[in-house]
């Protein structure tokens, strides 16, 4: 199949609820891909990604026309397209703030990888741990070395995993650098200026969210 498609112009901005479900289409396309499969009807992939037949059409024609009719979509196609639209047909260099147990593991997880996204450096306060490297070879460098790094490797996302009350500084600096993307896990509420995205990741926040549902639902088994 040729690889000429035609976009939609995109007049207004992207839900951030349609972009996590692209996330979501391309990983199913990517287990179809696996799988051998060559093209698969609308109705068919939306059952494979839990979702709506409606929905799923809706979110992929505001990209353009990638589905042909009587086909459904070319599974290698759309998936290549989805990860044009992602982003993820480029590598992408992140930096992590914070060498912890948490930072460190993060620079270790080979999805990071797999999806496009190079992690070039941890950065820390620590002096025992500065000049050092994690196990996956990522070097530890002093915080007050972001700003050359960032310039260096052309940095596009930071992840910030480091102790609440050095957050905010953290993602000032990191903002200071020109960074516009941030993923963060650290807990709290974070400010960052206009032009800049910030992600949250609080796992103690989804761990309330499911211990609301436990203390709020009816018990298996039990009478209501």
């Amino acid at each position: 199949m040729s690889d000429a498609w035609k976009r939609a112009p995109l007049d207004e901005p992207i839900p951030e609820l349609t972009t996590a479900r692209l996330s979501i289409y391309l990983r199913c396309l990517d287990q179809l891909h696996a799988a051998g499969v060559e093209a698969i009807p609308s109705s068919a992939l939306a059952r494979h990604c839990g979702v709506n037949g409606a929905l799923i059409r809706k979110d992929l024609a505001r990209f353009g026309e990638l589905g042909v009719r009587g086909v459904g979509y070319y599974v290698a196609h759309l998936r290549r397209h989805l990860r044009q639209i992602l982003g993820l047909d480029r590598r992408t260099a992140v930096v992590i703030i914070g060498a912890g147990r948490l930072g460190s593991a993060l620079a270790g997880y080979g999805g990071f990888r797999d999806d496009g996204f190079d992690v070039v450096a941890l950065f820390d306060t620590d002096a025992s741990k500065i000049g050092g490297a994690t196990r996956d070879g990522v070097p530890i460098h002093a915080l007050d070395d972001l700003p050359a790094v960032v310039d260096r490797a052309a940095v596009a996302i930071a992840i910030i995993a480091v102790p609440a009350d050095a957050a905010q500084d953290v993602v000032d600096r990191v903002v200071g650098c020109g960074v516009r993307a941030i993923l963060n896990f650290s807990p709290g509420a974070l400010r960052v200026p206009a032009g800049v995205k910030l992600k949250n990741m609080d796992a103690t926040l989804a761990l309330e969210t499911l211990s609301f549902f436990l203390a709020s639902g009816p018990t298996p088994g039990k009478d209501t």
